[in-house]
């Protein structure tokens, strides 16, 4: 046990939270900045498509709401990897590649506030089902915050020199 948890959850959750971190630094120094950054882009892909595998290696007794999450966020992830690594973010591929990014990254926050509000006594006192309105209160401003975010860095994603 880790900090009360098993080491397989402990591994996912602090890859979890790598990923994000490091999707939030490629969202705001990169993408809303208008520039390219390799290193935490990698980092962000790499830790997002991690999170996505060992989530299906923890505990679960049948198909989890989290398991079609993952699902799709791999599906998301193929395509960002495909535009940035394939397409070198060429023509519309930029605007793909942002899309597909900013969406796993939603993905990633979607999941850690569902977490938040079922591991965090006070969350879940607000919301012990997770349909009360705090937490949908919650996740509808994370929405709109990355609907805007992710408006934002389409248009002004736009890095100079080599693409990939």
């Amino acid at each position: 046990m880790i900090f009360g948890l098993a080491p397989l959850t402990f591994l996912h959750t602090a890859v979890s939270l790598v990923g994000i971190a490091a999707g939030l630094a490629v969202l705001f120094l990169g993408l809303l900045a208008g520039r390219h950054l390799p290193r935490w882009t990698a980092w962000f892909l790499v830790t997002t498509v991690l999170t996505s595998v060992t989530g299906f290696f923890l505990p679960a007794a049948h198909f989890m709401p989290s398991h079609a999450v993952a699902i799709l966020s791999l599906l998301v992830l193929a395509g960002t990897l495909f535009a940035l690594y394939s397409k070198h973010l060429s023509g519309p591929w930029r605007r793909i590649y942002v899309i597909t990014a900013v969406l796993a990254l939603y993905l990633n926050v979607f999941v850690l506030v569902a977490q938040l509000f079922a591991k965090v006594p006070a969350l879940r006192e607000l919301a012990p089902t997770q349909s009360e309105g705090p937490f949908k209160a919650a996740q509808g401003l994370v929405l709109v915050a990355f609907i805007v975010l992710g408006a934002l860095a389409v248009v002004r994603f736009r890095p100079a020199g080599p693409k990939a």
